[in-house]
């Protein structure tokens, strides 16, 4: 799994993370986090990955920026986008890989600091309990990364990297936020 070649700068941060959640969370298939996913937070935790990404963790009550919160939100936000952009024919914002069947099973767990969102399509899960990964650029096209979240990481990490360039490391632990 890819997770284990990330590099951290330092100790990830980690006192914030409801693992219990992670662990016992279910979607409406009766199954819980992705594999990869609970791997990738066990690992990084609550941090900037590829200088430009941050996932969202579950975290204990009173803090910001977790799964709970702030992923829920800007699912509902997306969904919305993606429902006004069919009302409105704009197929662009289905391509270059999706179709209008999807937006409604997609789930925000994570985004890039220039408004892209990672999604998974909940409603595909594979036989390894893996959600295929989906981008979403600025809300407006819908790119397939992979079939896990460990298979999408690559192509994050190379996009990121055109961007910035070399990095030391490619997860920035960042401070846990109270509400």
């Amino acid at each position: 799994m890819l997770t284990h070649g990330l590099t951290v700068d330092g100790q990830p941060t980690l006192e914030h993370i409801d693992f219990a959640v992670l662990d016992s969370f279910r979607f409406p298939d009766g199954d819980g986090f992705p594999a990869s996913y609970r791997a990738f937070i066990r690992h990084a935790g609550w941090a900037r990955s590829f200088g430009l990404w941050l996932i969202y963790p579950p975290v204990h009550p009173g803090f910001a920026d977790g799964w709970q919160g702030r992923a829920g939100y800007l699912t509902a936000n997306l969904h919305s986008a993606y429902r006004e952009g069919h009302s409105e024919e704009f197929d662009w914002m289905v391509e270059p890989d999706g179709d209008w069947s999807l937006p409604a099973s997609l789930h925000v767990f994570g985004l890039s600091e220039n408004g892209d969102a990672l999604l998974w399509d909940t409603t595909s899960r594979g036989t390894d309990g893996e959600f295929p990964v989906w981008e979403s650029r600025s809300l407006n096209s819908l790119h397939r990364l992979g079939d896990s979240l460990s298979e999408a990481l690559p192509s994050i990490r190379d996009r990121a990297l055109s961007l910035f360039g070399p990095r030391t490391y490619d997860i920035e632990p960042l401070p846990p936020i109270p509400l």
